[in-house]
C-alpha cells in the first residue's frame, strides 16, 4: 500500500513537473527564455518548447502588426495657425529579444514618440503643406519613428494622419477663398469663350462678305427657328446696313422734293408780276 502510494507521488510529480516544462508557441508567437535571469539562446519558437520548472521563464511576443492610433495633437504651424492633428500607426516587432531587453513597454513607447514626433513634423510645415503633402508628412514621421525605434527591435510599417481639424474662422475663410477662387476660373471660361466666339463671328462675316448668298441662307434658317414654335409674327429679313442706306436715300429724296414744291409758287408769281408791267 505504501509503494502505491510512493508510486503515486512520483507519478504526479513527474506529471506536474512535464506540465510546467512544456510550452506551446502560436505560429505568430516567439519566446524569450530567461534561465536564471539570463537569455538564453535568443528567441524561440513557434510550436513546443520546453524548460527547466522553477528555473526558466519565458516571455511571449507577437510578432503581428499592432494598429496603434496617435491621439490628436494641438499643433501650431509654421504660419501660425492652430491645428488639431490625430494619425494612425502600424508597427511590429523584428526582433522580439530586443523588445523585452531594451525598453519596458513596447507600445506605450512607441506612442509618446509618436505623438512628439508628429507634433514636429507638422509644425514644420505650412497650413497648405500639411493639407497637400499629407504623402510627405507621413513618410518623415515614419523615418523619423524607424530610427528611435530601430534599437527596441520595432518596426514602424506606416504612419497615416488620419484628420485635421481646422478652427471655425479658418474653415470660413478658406471656404470664402474657394469661392472666389471659383468665380476666377468662371469668369477666365467665360472670357475665353466669348473670344472664341468672337473669332468664329469674324471668320463668319468674312464668308459672307466672299458669299452673299450665305446671308440670304443664314437669313431662311431664322425664320425656320421662328416658325418652329407657330409664331403669328411676319418677319421680312433684309440687311440692316444696306437697308439704312436705302431709307437715307428715301428721304433725301423726300426732302429735296418738298424743297423744289415750295420754291415753284414764288418763282410763278414773279413771272405774272413781270408780264402785267410790260402791258402798262
Amino acid at each position: 500500500m505504501t509503494a502505491l502510494i510512493a508510486l503515486a507521488v512520483v507519478a504526479l510529480v513527474v506529471g506536474i513537473g512535464v506540465i510546467t516544462s512544456v510550452r506551446i508557441l502560436k505560429q505568430y508567437e516567439r519566446g524569450v527564455q530567461f534561465r536564471l535571469g539570463k537569455v538564453k539562446d535568443g528567441a524561440r519558437g513557434p510550436g513546443v518548447i520546453v524548460i527547466v520548472p522553477f528555473v526558466d521563464h519565458v516571455h511571449r511576443v507577437s510578432l503581428r502588426i499592432v494598429t496603434m492610433p496617435i491621439q490628436s495633437q494641438g499643433i501650431i504651424t509654421r504660419d501660425n495657425v492652430s491645428v488639431d492633428v490625430s494619425a494612425v500607426a502600424y508597427f511590429r516587432v523584428k526582433d522580439a529579444v530586443k523588445s523585452v531587453i531594451a525598453i519596458e513597454n513596447v507600445g506605450e513607447a512607441i506612442n509618446q514618440i509618436a505623438q512628439t514626433t508628429l507634433r514636429a513634423v507638422v509644425g514644420r510645415h505650412t497650413l497648405d503643406e500639411t493639407l497637400s503633402e499629407t504623402d510627405k508628412i507621413n513618410q518623415n514621421i515614419r523615418e523619423i519613428l524607424d530610427v528611435q525605434t530601430e534599437d527596441w527591435g520595432v518596426e514602424v510599417t506606416v504612419v497615416e494622419v488620419k484628420d485635421i481639424q481646422l478652427p471655425e474662422s479658418m474653415k470660413r475663410a478658406m471656404a470664402r477663398q474657394a469661392e472666389a477662387e471659383r468665380e476666377k476660373r468662371a469668369k477666365i471660361i467665360a472670357a475665353e469663350g466669348e473670344a472664341q466666339a468672337a473669332g468664329e463671328l469674324a471668320r463668319a462675316s468674312d464668308v459672307m462678305m466672299e458669299h452673299p448668298l450665305a446671308l440670304q441662307l443664314r437669313n431662311l434658317q431664322s425664320l425656320v427657328e421662328l416658325g418652329v414654335d407657330k409664331n403669328t409674327t411676319v418677319v421680312f429679313p433684309a440687311p440692316l446696313m444696306s437697308t439704312i442706306q436705302e431709307l437715307t436715300s428715301f428721304l433725301g429724296r423726300e426732302n429735296a422734293a418738298s424743297a423744289a414744291h415750295q420754291l415753284t409758287p414764288s418763282h410763278t408769281n414773279g413771272e405774272v408780276s413781270q408780264d402785267a408791267a410790260t402791258a402798262v
